[in-house]
């Protein structure tokens, strides 16, 4: 259900980005991303408060107690609408002053740019009050609802694309206040579904002391590395838009969406396998989670190759036949964010590993720490020798690939899992089939240009159907293909 809703979700995301892109033009397009960017940089106490409630929820049905889950929940609940406030008067104050005194912005777009910043601020304060209840269907594995309710708010995108063609009023306002309308009205059936089918979610409110304080220390600890997560996505925007302006952000915009789409596949997994892997640690069976987390790091790497390879390979004439014309930087920014995305894949088995055992403290310090030289350095570059823009993310890939080897060092001892298992199972498999991989997708592009839709179409199956054959006899296992072979001997 969730690959349905993710297929589904592309879909409309290339045709709207497209038609946005058209209809905002390069410049309008660079505003929406970067203003909205400085709010998502405030909202990153939601995304450290939104995993420490996920966590505790999971836990608590991991173990099967059904009173401490309703109150985790209904204290979760009290703890997620007092964030709401801080954001809002962060937003009002540091976050508006930053936007009127500090962001290149022309003149005569300022209002729409205000206008975009008070929606992007009612957006995040929709998706903090959401969390809890987010986080309760993915801890029972209701990931079919998950997907009815995601490809819902995709329908209700590609409608108010439709609506912009025909409204002649400033785009960019009435762009972003459609976009505010969806996620009220998605925050409105969460709850409903919720509701109806989770006892625990319509208890009222509770304020516990000790249970808020457990859970805004585990909050606490993760925010150091959230805090990274934002400096290495929208603080780089915020600097690219300090050295470069809008048009340059509205490239890296259209690089982010690709990466968005890119990682949809390998979070997915990650968000099916997050709710078995956190109750297999609480119910002590570590040898089962240690089997669940070498497949998860492997089949999150495989499933972003198959993606990655041909879109690399194309990227010109992919964002030719999706955007017609692109802004400056376009091309390389999506092609070095793919080798990111690449290396960003491995980290989502050892980041739940670690948030499985709740011992978070060291982790988030020294991960956060790292991570969050991306920016300085990154200005620093920029700053004293005037480099390119797609240096920043040169800087991040260098940094994120230091960050891996530490994580699995802090992490792999905690869980009684040796060290060797990441380079024996995970490691020596995944760079046999990426060297593989690039080889043969060198040699298609170099005997097989690609000069129109049939022949780009004819380019990506071989590259998938190469990628496949690669990792079927290079990234799996004895088992797993002995699996695969009998899986597909019962279907015929």
């Amino acid at each position: 259900m969730l690959y349905i809703r993710m297929l589904l979700i592309m879909a409309v995301t290339l045709y709207t980005s497209r038609v946005v892109l058209e209809v905002l033009g390069v410049e309008d397009f660079g505003i929406y991303n970067v203003v909205g960017g400085v709010v998502t940089m405030l909202g990153f106490i939601n995304s450290s408060l939104s995993g420490a409630t996920s966590r505790f929820i999971t836990f608590e049905l991991g173990l099967g107690n059904e009173g401490n889950l309703k109150k985790v929940f209904r204290c979760a609940v009290s703890v997620h609408y007092l964030l709401a406030l801080l954001i809002l008067f962060l937003g009002e104050t540091i976050g508006l002053w930053f936007v009127l005194e500090k962001m290149v912005i022309p003149t005569e777009r300022m209002t729409a740019a205000l206008w975009v910043y008070q929606c992007s601020i009612v957006t995040i304060i929709v998706s903090i009050i959401s969390a809890p209840y987010n986080a309760l269907i993915i801890a029972h594995e209701r990931m079919s609802a998950f997907a009815y309710i995601s490809i819902v708010e995709a329908v209700a995108k590609l409608l108010v694309v439709f609506l912009l063609m025909q409204i002649h009023y400033d785009k960019l306002i009435i762009y972003a206040l459609l976009l505010v309308a969806i996620q009220i009205s998605i925050r409105f059936l969460y709850t409903i579904y919720c509701n109806r089918h989770f006892p625990e979610s319509s208890a009222h409110y509770l304020w516990d002391k000790d249970l808020s304080r457990r859970i805004f220390a585990y909050a606490g600890w993760t925010m150091n590395g959230n805090l990274a997560v934002v400096g290495y996505t929208q603080g780089l925007n915020i600097l690219l838009n300090l050295f470069f302006g809008p048009t340059v952000n509205a490239a890296r915009g259209i690089a982010m969406q690709v990466q968005s789409a890119v990682q949809q596949f390998s979070s997915n997994f990650q968000m099916a396998l997050r709710s078995p892997i956190i109750k297999s640690y609480a119910s002590g069976n570590l040898e089962y989670m240690h089997q669940l987390l070498i497949r998860h790091a492997r089949y999150s790497f495989f499933l972003v190759l198959l993606i990655v390879v041909p879109i690399f390979i194309y990227t010109e004439y992919i964002l030719h036949i999706w955007l017609g014309k692109t802004p400056e930087y376009t091309v390389v920014f999506v092609r070095i964010i793919l080798i990111a995305v690449l290396f960003c894949s491995l980290n989502g088995h050892v980041i739940l590993a670690i948030h499985a055992t709740g011992n978070i403290r060291r982790f988030q310090m020294i991960e956060g720490g790292i991570l969050l030289l991306t920016v300085p350095v990154s200005y620093l570059l920029l700053r004293i020798w005037s480099l390119p823009a797609y240096s920043v993310f040169i800087v991040y890939i260098f940094i994120e690939f230091l960050t891996q080897f530490v994580r699995v060092w802090i992490v792999y001892p905690r869980i009684k899992m040796s060290r060797k298992k990441y380079l024996l199972d995970i490691l020596i498999p995944i760079l046999r089939v990426l060297v593989m991989v690039f080889l043969l997708g060198w040699l298609i592009e170099e005997y097989f240009p690609v000069y129109n839709l049939v022949r780009l179409t004819e380019g990506v199956l071989l590259c998938i159907l190469s990628s496949l054959f690669c990792i079927y006899w290079l990234g799996l296992d004895v088992l797993e293909r002995n699996y695969i072979f009998k899986l597909v001997h019962i279907n015929k």
